[in-house]
This record gives structure tokens, sequence and C-alpha cells, in this order.
């Protein structure tokens, strides 16, 4: 994996060289996720060039913990997780549940990243209360960059999402207009939709306004309580 090594038989140490190396947790985060194509990783970890995600992917393949596998047919490449990779889930779920409970909230929301909240968003939405139709829902940020400032996301009947930064053309049943921090505190379980209530404006379908705190993709560690404030 790395050059670097704590010359150390204990198995902490050995899988901290394979794990502990920059992005790679985060990397592993969005593969246990069920992302497999280079793309989707990058739209989970914006910040990661293109060349250190090849680099650590390779890493973990080298690992046995990634599997590289080519699509038939086409020219993608898929990146599965190996039993090994696998078995990394509860180790995601350790690191976001002590992450949740210990790590202070005003810190986690001065790193502030709408590209990734609205792919976490995006994977995280539950359909099940929406109406059993397309259903178009516009979220926009004033406080953010025009090229940034306006996502959609377009949910299928049969309940898959797809998220756009270029408007669709469809009709929009939900605008919600608020602030990055006020949707990145809801996601992150900090404050629910009504209590934030007076800081978002919410425009369209009443039903699925009211619904907002049911279908919204929450992180899943938001069921987790804070012990820090």
């Amino acid at each position: 994996m790395s050059n670097a090594s704590y010359f150390q038989f204990c198995p902490v140490a050995m899988a901290a060289e394979i794990l502990c190396t920059r992005w790679t947790m985060v990397l592993v985060r969005e593969l246990v996720a069920g992302s497999t194509r280079f793309n989707d990783l990058r739209r989970g970890v914006p910040r990661m060039s293109r060349s250190l995600l090849a680099q650590r992917l390779r890493e973990l393949e080298a690992a046995d913990i990634v599997e590289r596998r080519p699509v038939p047919g086409t020219q993608h490449v898929d990146y599965l997780l190996t039993p090994a990779g696998k078995d990394l889930l509860s180790i995601v779920e350790a690191f976001g549940i002590w992450g949740q409970k210990w790590v202070k909230s005003e810190p986690s929301l001065e790193r502030l990243d709408v590209s990734l909240l609205m792919w976490d968003m995006r994977r995280n939405l539950d359909p099940s209360p929406l109406p059993p139709r397309r259903t178009v829902l516009n979220f926009r940020f004033p406080d953010l960059p025009q090229s940034k400032r306006a996502w959609w996301l377009i949910v299928e009947p049969n309940g898959a999402v797809d998220l756009c930064l270029a408007d669709p053309g469809f009709e929009v049943d939900l605008f919600v207009t608020t602030d990055l921090r006020t949707m990145t505190e809801i996601w992150m379980g900090l404050a629910t939709a009504r209590q934030a209530a007076e800081r978002m404006q919410l425009d369209g379908n009443r039903a699925v306004a009211d619904t907002m705190q049911q279908w919204l993709g929450l992180s899943p560690f938001a069921a987790q309580k804070k012990l820090v404030s």
C-alpha cells in the first residue's frame, strides 16, 4: 500500500498500514455504500483528485480489498468489494458512530460540501412517502456560488433517484430554499425539518413538503445521539 510501515506485527498496526493512508477510509465508505463506478466514487469524494483516487483503488486491489471487474460489452469497469472488503462494513459503521457521538458539531459544520451532501441525500432518500409517479425536488442554496446554487433530485416511480446540477426540464413538485449549513444540520440529524422551518422556504406540493422529514435522505448515523455539543 505504501512505503510507510510501523514495523510491528500487531494486527492493528498492519491494518492501519493499509487503511489509514489519506482518503482510504473515506473511499472504503463509498464502496461499502454501494458505489462501484469510478465517476460515482468521485462524486462521493469530490475533493479527491482523479489520480489519487485511481492510485488508492490500485492499492486496495493489491490488498485484495477491491476487485476490478470489466463490464461485458462496455468500456466501463466496476470496483467491487471482495469478502475482505465487505468485512470492513462494521469498521466503517463504528467509525461513523464514534464520529457522530464524539466529534463536536461545530467543526463538522465548518466543513460544508454541497456536492457530497446532495450525493448522500440522493442515495439515502426514501421514496415511499412520495407520490407513486415521478417526483422532482429542487434544492436551492442562495448562499452558494451560482454554479452550485441549484440541485434537482428526480425520484422515479420504481424508486430510482437521479441527481442533476442542470435543470432536467421536468415540472418541479417541491422547491426547497435554504442555506447549506441548515440543510447539512438536518441531514446529520442535528435538527429536524420542523425545527429548521424558519430557515427554510418550501414551495410546491403541500403533501410532499409535509413529509420532508420522512423522505429526506438522512445520514445513516443521524439516529445516533450526540454526546458532545
